[in-house]
């Protein structure tokens, strides 16, 4: 049995039966999910696999548009990072990098993690026969939502950087992360770096003026500022920073699930302010549940208090969570989201539309 049987798990609950009207809507919608955690596992992402919740195959039979695939690569060594007292844990990505033989490069340095992951997505994007290509700018955006539209089994797959830590304090590495292909960094994940506080760090600070010049330089070459993971300051700092819409790629709600890391409804109306999204995620840690309800409670929160168009999705699929469903399940959602009263446009909106809104204002032209 492998580490990642135990890690990503789908929930053995029935999911709703998807009517014709709903296959419809979810074929034809772009449908985008804003964060994935599956190239830090061992195993070929077009091969169609029993473990975990993502591959090609089954982005495809879920009708996925865009894939945001993530790339974290400094998290506390334990079984509670989000509760831990003390910066003194190892590093989980140290024992990864080791136990699923990484180039030996990537032990030690947290750039060559990022550039070692970045190198799997192209890597298969090159052996994908034009099924699974590499999105850098709004170029590639739109040839992706045209493929959809033309109902071609095309799937963008956008890299992310999960936390700055792999800048490794120095901003002479964002160009290096930029040319490889990154287009959104999370300026946090669970430990303070330079450039931002955590919400789950020791100190939790906001941006940093190292965090402050980034921002500047994300914002020139194209690259999504993401929020998830970020301390309370931090967003804060952002949100005062840029004119630009925010974008959370992927929480729980406070609101439905009081979880240290979740949004608050004054957050959340923040970042709506911003015209940003809030990418609600599937995980059972940060939903406070394993069903598809649980999650369409969590998009309704956010829907209700700020309206649908700042809903998005951010499924955390492969982050060792379990989700009601995996890859395959998405028309499930889209019929969920029938079942709760939603209209054809509102879904279309959650389901990516409001995605593109904010990678619109971000990724460069060409």
């Amino acid at each position: 049995m492998s580490l990642e049987h135990l890690a990503n798990k789908v929930a053995k609950h029935a999911l709703p039966a998807v009517s014709q009207e709903a296959s419809d809507i979810h074929a034809s919608a772009f449908v985008a999910d804003f964060h994935c955690d599956t190239l830090m596992w061992r195993r070929d992402l077009l091969e169609r696999s029993s473990l975990g919740h993502v591959d090609l195959p089954r982005l495809i039979e879920g009708g996925m548009s865009l894939q945001v695939f993530a790339a974290a690569t400094n998290m506390p060594l334990g079984p509670t990072p989000f509760d831990r007292k003390s910066e003194a844990w190892p590093d989980y990505f140290t024992f990864h990098a080791l136990t699923h033989r990484w180039p030996r490069a990537t032990v030690r340095s947290q750039l060559q993690r990022a550039l070692y992951i970045a190198g799997r997505l192209h890597d298969a994007a090159a052996r994908s026969g034009g099924r699974l290509v590499m999105i850098r700018n709004l170029y590639d955006l739109e040839a992706v939502v045209s493929a959809r539209t033309a109902q071609r089994p095309v799937v963008g797959g956008l890299l992310a950087l999960e936390g700055a830590h792999a800048l490794e304090g120095d901003l002479a590495n964002l160009r290096v992360l930029h040319d490889a292909g990154f287009r959104m960094i999370g300026l946090a994940h669970f430990v303070d770096n330079p450039f931002a506080g955590s919400a789950n760090g020791m100190v939790r600070y906001g941006l940093t003026p190292l965090g402050r010049e980034l921002l500047r330089e994300m914002e020139q070459l194209g690259i999504v500022a993401d929020l998830a993971h970020a301390s309370p300051r931090t967003i804060d700092d952002v949100l005062q920073a840029t004119a630009k819409p925010v974008l959370v790629s992927h929480t729980g709600i406070q609101a439905t699930c009081g979880k240290g890391r979740n949004l608050s409804d004054g957050q959340i109306r923040a970042i709506a302010q911003s015209g940003g999204v809030i990418g609600v995620a599937f995980g059972k840690i940060l939903i406070c549940g394993d069903r598809m309800e649980d999650i369409v409670r969590s998009i309704r929160h956010v829907a209700d208090l700020v309206g649908d168009e700042h809903v998005a999705l951010g499924s955390d699929f492969d982050g060792s969570v379990t989700t009601p469903f995996d890859a395959r399940g998405l028309p499930a959602l889209t019929q969920a989201l029938m079942d709760a009263g939603y209209k054809e446009e509102a879904i279309r909106g959650i389901l990516g539309e409001n995605a593109l809104t904010v990678l619109q204002a971000w990724l460069p032209a060409r």
